[in-house]
């Protein structure tokens, strides 16, 4: 024990403890509740799902239908919408940790986490003991922030969408953002509304799938295909449907890549764009799609790979995010460098020595509710077994120390 640890606090918990309260966290530990096994939330931040709060902009409403983000146990109110929004997605986590009595200890930034017998949970002032690890922090956890070169020299703003809100500072100004997904989409349609001029950088190829099709959810109906057809059969389909509905993308500078949508998903988490009306401000022009990657910053502006310079006021990194469990989960091979389960979906939600993992299946929601249900049933059985086993070991005590009294 070196001499900052002697310096914290020491908790011993017969629960799990778990590493994060965005909804992965709140949805293990109401999982854990419903079977009556107490759980430990430590959480960086000061309040549930800090993600969704504090690093997401105004404008945002959750992609796909509520009716496949809900968390387990728990519905949304029923006046909610189709696509319920920011606000009301954080309402509702509130809620949810509320019914089921999930307090986290708020602003406890774990320095590490490490297997010695029991797991050793260390934060900035204590030290937590367990026989459970569930890591909840997510894929989501940190911005990727790319280097690039010339960025000092850039007069302009420049922001990663973690600090964006709105377009309203923006207004009237030339935006480059960098990245095509749903965020980078997403932020070109919120910069147009506060009469700014996006300019988007499609370096690579995106799918980009309309968010209905024929007054139905493209995702609802991809999983209602995929219950009877191959994937790459539902892929083709649904391929054929949205270049009914959008056109060909790859004549506004969108190429598609040569893989399906789900299929690609799967194989790399790559989620395809879900359009919520940036497209049609493409096709107009309000919205430039440069299809170079950026070479270098400017003083003015940016010089992309084919030479070209274009002059901005702003830059918005919409750049993603990533795991950062190898940050401070020490001494196991369960993740790969990346801070990601080595086994892939659905069997990435358990390692060694009691260690869980939700949140990282790239399926959203589903594969949240879908491994908080297994984690919270095989501690369970932990739980009642060790309970069992400690009452035998009670009783045989109990007829010793009768027997010795009647001696």
């Amino acid at each position: 024990m070196d001499s900052c640890e002697k310096a914290k606090i020491f908790i011993k918990f017969d629960g799990p403890v778990i590493v994060g309260a965005g909804p992965s966290g709140i949805a293990v530990a109401a999982c854990l509740q419903e079977n009556n096994i107490p759980s430990l939330v430590l959480e960086r931040s000061d309040c549930i799902g800090s993600l969704w709060q504090h690093k997401t902009y105004d404008r945002l409403k959750l992609h796909l239908p509520k009716q496949f983000c809900e968390l387990p146990l728990y519905g949304y109110p029923k006046n909610f919408p189709k696509y319920p929004s920011k606000k009301q997605f954080i309402s509702y986590m509130e809620a949810y940790a509320d019914h089921f009595n999930i307090k986290p200890k708020f602003n406890q930034t774990v320095e590490s986490a490490e297997y010695d017998g029991v797991w050793k949970v260390v934060t900035q002032d204590c030290v937590y003991e367990s026989r459970w690890l569930v890591v909840a922090t997510g894929e989501n956890a940190e911005a990727v922030v790319p280097e690039i070169q010339g960025i000092e020299r850039f007069e302009g703003v420049v922001k990663h969408t973690s600090e964006y809100k709105s377009g309203c500072e923006f207004r009237g100004k030339r935006v480059l953002v960098v990245g095509c997904g749903n965020s980078g989409m997403e932020v070109s349609l919120d910069l147009c509304r506060y009469d700014a001029s996006p300019f988007v950088v499609v370096r690579n190829s995106v799918h980009v799938l309309p968010r209905e099709i024929f007054g139905f959810t493209t995702f609802g109906i991809a999983m209602a295909l995929l219950k009877w057809l191959p994937l790459r059969v539902v892929d083709r389909l649904i391929l054929f449907m949205a270049n009914l509905t959008l056109g060909n993308t790859d004549k506004l500078g969108l190429r598609r890549p040569k893989t399906g949508p789900i299929e690609l998903k799967n194989a790399t988490g790559k989620t395809p764009v879900l359009d919520t009306g940036a497209l049609s401000l493409i096709k107009s022009g309000n919205i430039k799609v440069v299809e170079q990657g950026v070479r270098e910053l400017t003083r003015n502006g940016a010089r992309f790979m084919d030479g070209q310079e274009i002059a901005f006021d702003s830059i918005v990194l919409a750049t993603g995010y990533k795991s950062n469990v190898p940050f401070w989960l020490k001494g196991s091979d369960f993740f790969t460098d990346d801070g990601m389960p080595k086994t892939p979906f659905p069997n990435g939600w358990k390692g060694e020595d009691g260690l869980y993992t939700v949140g990282f299946t790239r399926r959203g929601l589903l594969g949240t509710t879908c491994d908080a249900f297994k984690i919270a049933k095989d501690i369970t059985n932990q739980w009642h077994a060790t309970t069992s086993i400690l009452k035998h070991e009670f009783r045989l005590k109990s007829c010793n120390d009768i027997n010795i009294f009647r001696k």
